[in-house]
């Protein structure tokens, strides 16, 4: 697997031959065309429909959230669901606020775990920290560390304790809409107190290979 950080909670991965774009709206690098779109909710800032035309090509598979189905043309995917595409398996975790009311648990957006030849990237979305985190132990996990919408650092340091991922990512900072690289490493800091926890943190367009 490959993993481009795009910008924002925006994420490029290659797994074996087949391209995966998640919430493609931050960054520029959107030459590949996709195999597979995840989009987490339909927020402007997960969901943009240019993007998503500038990637698609007839044979994509784009999967969303019921309630933006129509609005980027895509096939509805519920927290809970799986959907595995040759190599590769894809299921829906829960997204959502717990005292916020930004993203409600009664109508919760998607994190998704992605599951191949052994490893798997989680993306929790926009989401603070909920029970469905526990004990998910991905080889990647890609957590919103921005606040106001989402976790702020200190909760997503806490939250990275329950998943107990091999590397941690930061993200849903620096695209002008909330968070700043700052977050990010805070977040670093208070995570790797626990030796078990390892944070990177990538710069806009970078990549890394697990």
């Amino acid at each position: 697997m490959k993993i481009q950080w795009l910008g924002h909670s925006s994420f490029k991965i290659k797994v074996g031959y087949k391209v995966i774009y998640i919430d493609p709206y931050a960054g520029e690098d959107y030459a590949e065309k996709a195999d597979i779109v995840l989009v987490s909710h339909a927020h402007y800032d997960h969901s943009s429909r240019e993007k998503i035309t500038q990637i698609r090509v007839d044979d994509t598979i784009v999967l969303t959230t019921r309630d933006n189905v129509a609005a980027i043309d895509g096939e509805s995917f519920s927290p809970g669901d799986t959907r595995k595409i040759e190599d590769i398996t894809i299921t829906a975790i829960p997204a959502y606020n717990l005292e916020k009311e930004f993203h409600p648990k009664d109508n919760p957006g998607l994190g998704f775990i992605i599951t191949f030849d052994g490893n798997s990237v989680y993306h929790a979305s926009d989401t603070d920290m909920i029970p469905e985190m526990k004990d998910l132990k991905p080889t990647v996990a890609l957590l919103p560390v921005g606040g106001i919408y989402t976790m702020n650092a200190k909760e997503a340091a806490i939250a990275a304790e329950k998943i107990r991922a091999m590397i941690t990512i930061p993200m849903h900072y620096g695209a002008g809409i909330v968070g700043k690289v700052d977050d990010a490493e805070l977040f670093k800091e208070l995570a790797e107190i626990n030796p078990d926890i390892t944070v990177r943190i990538l710069k806009e367009g970078e990549e890394i290979e697990i």
